[in-house]
């Protein structure tokens, strides 16, 4: 059976702690290979090669280092078809949504072969009597990121991509249920130019996340999972004295006005709340039709569609949505249809009797849709991460508005009209990072930033774009005089530049 183990200083390694844990394929619910898990001592030698290496990373100048990530980019491209079956073949998810999740990574790596530029500090000539003033973008040293298991490549690149091209070191723990994409990435690296011990990956747990959290050499952590790990991670790590961004949960919800076009509308809520069975932190699970008519139609128009997906393991080129992760994750989706059902929504697609014959084993649900969901009931406050969509009725806009602005979480949100006012007050007054107008999955290309609101998003600076940079490394200003044959004596007031 294989094994997937660490990769410390360039290469691989076994680990030190004698645990284990399996790896599931979860269209079968068959073991597919074993992951070691780290403990404190494969961290400390992964922390080790970063603290020898990372000094002269930071010194190398930032043309080098952008070039480096030129190769990568070009080597994750010819390696695409491989990359994307090792990602299916462990999340579950079809080829096509694999690739996806590799470009959206990669789209950052491209992003940061722009450091030169996008380190640069400031210089202002003159800012007093013969005195020059400038600041420097300095790396934090070492970063570590902690990734979720939906998306293997993407969220692992967008942390590990700006914080390397900075000059920083970095500690990368992937999720151990599809840990073999980020060891892949890793190799890529170094097989383009990055040197050993810049880019460590160490699997594990809670343990290992723990040893991370509180370790003395780490300076920055970026963390992407639910709400309550992410407040964990916040507080745990900030209290120790590092930098931290930590993304949550999501509750994304789609307002569909009665000028939008019904059919459009559809099939983007089928897109965004279906795709990847419904575990993306930027799915759309709530749908917010306006008036009576708009919801009927709204209706009408997406059970069909829901009740033709193709659902089927990623080896089925015709399949559109996959496996949820685990068996415990198809459990709790199960159980919240349960939920939604007993109080009181109309369950219009039932997905809990699915079955596919020969992978009867495998972690699928259905593809499930309710109607007249109400903000009391458990389906429409809980994160589901499942492909499960809740209709929630309003009779006004303003009704429509206030169901966003009023839900802790904050992360997406769109509307669909063709009505240019209500589309400016809407992105003008909600409460939520990401907005989409028209465009159902608002997640911000890599030369913007991503993260949301509320209890989203903790941390002050978001992921990728100019944010990610700021994340990763810290201002330095300078002040500088230079004798120019005057000689002043002691000077004790504050000094002013005058």
């Amino acid at each position: 059976m294989k094994t997937v183990g660490h990769f410390i200083n360039g290469v691989h390694a076994e680990g030190k702690s004698g645990r284990f844990a399996d790896i599931f394929n979860p269209a079968t619910g068959e073991v597919s290979a074993e992951i070691a898990l780290a403990d404190a001592t494969d961290l400390d030698a992964a922390i080790a090669s970063a603290a020898a290496a990372q000094p002269g990373w930071a010194a190398t100048n930032p043309q080098r280092r952008a070039r480096v990530f030129f190769r990568f980019v070009a080597l994750v491209n010819q390696h695409m078809d491989e990359l994307a079956e090792l990602l299916s073949a462990e999340h579950g998810k079809t080829i096509e949504d694999s690739k996806g999740d590799i470009v959206r990574g990669m789209e950052v790596a491209e992003f940061v072969c722009g450091i030169p530029h996008l380190q640069k500090g400031e210089f202002t000539e003159g800012a007093g009597p013969g005195i020059d003033m400038y600041s420097m973008r300095q790396p934090l040293g070492i970063g570590a990121g902690i990734t979720p298991f939906n998306f293997p490549a993407m969220i692992p690149m967008w942390m590990f991509a700006p914080a390397i091209a900075a000059g920083n070191a970095f500690i990368l723990k992937p999720s151990e249920r599809a840990p073999s994409v980020p060891m892949r990435l890793a190799e890529l690296m170094i097989e383009a130019g990055l040197p050993a011990g810049i880019l460590n990956v160490v699997n594990g747990d809670k343990t290992a996340v723990d040893a991370i959290l509180s370790h003395d050499e780490i300076a920055g952590v970026s963390f992407v999972g639910s709400t309550p790990i992410a407040r964990h991670i916040y507080a745990t790590a900030a209290a120790h004295g590092k930098r931290v961004q930590a993304f949550g949960g999501a509750k994304n919800h789609m307002i569909v006005m009665p000028d939008a076009d019904i059919e459009k509308a559809a099939d983007a809520l089928i897109g965004a709340g279906y795709g990847s069975a419904g575990e993306r932190c930027m799915a759309i699970s709530v749908a917010v039709p306006v008036g009576e008519e708009t919801a009927d139609r709204l209706v009408a128009a997406l059970a069909p569609r829901v009740e033709s997906l193709k659902i089927g393991p990623y080896t089925d080129p015709a399949t559109d949505l996959g496996p949820v992760i685990t068996k415990s994750a198809q459990q709790r989706i199960l159980s919240l249809i349960d939920s939604g059902k007993a109080q009181g929504a109309d369950l219009v697609v039932d997905g809990r009797g699915f079955s596919l014959q020969g992978y009867e084993d495998g972690y699928f649900v259905g593809g499930t849709l309710f109607d007249r969901v109400t903000p009391d009931m458990d389906i429409y406050r809980e994160e589901i991460f499942g492909p499960v969509l809740s209709v929630v009725r309003a009779s006004t806009y303003e009704e429509a508005l206030s169901l966003p602005l009023r839900h802790p979480y904050g992360n997406g949100v769109a509307i669909f009209t063709r009505d240019g006012d209500t589309a400016r007050d809407f992105a003008s007054r909600i409460n939520i990072g990401m907005v989409g107008i028209n465009v159902p999955i608002p997640t911000p290309l890599a030369y913007h930033s991503f993260g949301g609101w509320k209890a989203s998003s903790f941390g002050d600076l978001n992921q990728h774009g100019t944010d990610s940079i700021k994340f990763w490394t810290r201002t330095k200003t300078v002040t500088a005089r230079w004798p120019s044959g005057l000689r002043e004596g002691a000077l004790f007031s504050m000094p002013t530049m005058a």
